[in-house]
């Protein structure tokens, strides 16, 4: 169950909660501003494949777990150019130097930068096959897809913050690149969790992206 297809269920988009290192959990007022018993609501969900559980929380809340957060990746796709639909694109909040860490504008690029170095190294060492979102369940790799089940519901926020948005996924990203390896190193032979992570870090590099051209810049690929 993704992010878009409990949109769907729901009429509005879900927003994820918690840290996801256990359980990949969302929060919908959907029962509320429908007019629905939320106890009823949260029985036709718990029906529905790749949710695990849904309990009513004080207010009318649902909260829901999906059983494979990171099926989600399948919904995030290229960046979409930007000022399209005729919004307004502002200037950047960073500077370009220094490259250090200490820099939030060298962190974001660094980690659009290694996200597509990951897909150009994984077609030159043969990593492939079917995507298997179940085996993204290292912990760093739950930290980067609760930060990408965010970005439907700032799509059509009207205040994204985008910036510090892209600022926490590159962080969590650089972790992941670091501590949960896409590519096999050595004589280690590619595997389908290699595959997995890589199409992770397609998705980290379509957000950051899109995420770099509402604020005013073109995503560098290498730097």
């Amino acid at each position: 169950m993704t992010p878009g297809e409990l949109g769907e269920v729901l009429g509005l988009p879900p927003i994820p909660r918690g840290t996801w290192a256990e359980e990949a959990l969302y929060v919908s007022p959907a029962a509320l501003r429908r007019g629905e018993d939320p106890a009823e609501m949260a029985g036709r969900l718990r029906a529905l494949p790749g949710i695990t559980a849904v309990r009513v929380r004080p207010g009318g809340f649902l909260e829901i777990a999906v059983a494979v957060p990171g099926e989600l990746v399948t919904e995030i796709g290229p960046a979409v150019p930007a000022g399209t639909g005729g919004s307004p694109v502002p200037g950047s909040p960073w500077k370009d130097l220094p490259r250090t860490w200490a820099n939030p504008g060298f962190v974001v690029r660094y980690a659009h930068a290694r996200a597509v170095a990951v897909q150009r190294w994984a077609a030159e060492l043969g990593v492939g096959g079917d995507f298997r979102p179940e085996l993204l369940e290292d912990r760093r790799d739950r930290a980067v897809l609760r930060l990408l089940a965010e970005v439907h519901g700032r799509r059509v926020s009207r205040d994204p913050g985008w910036a510090a948005y892209a600022e926490g996924l590159a962080l969590a990203y650089h972790d992941a690149f670091e501590g949960a390896a896409a590519l096999p190193s050595g004589d280690e032979e590619p595997s389908e969790l290699h595959a997995a992570r890589v199409r992770l870090a397609r998705a980290v590099r379509d957000v950051l992206a899109e995420a770099l051209a509402a604020l005013g810049e073109t995503a560098p690929e290498r730097l």
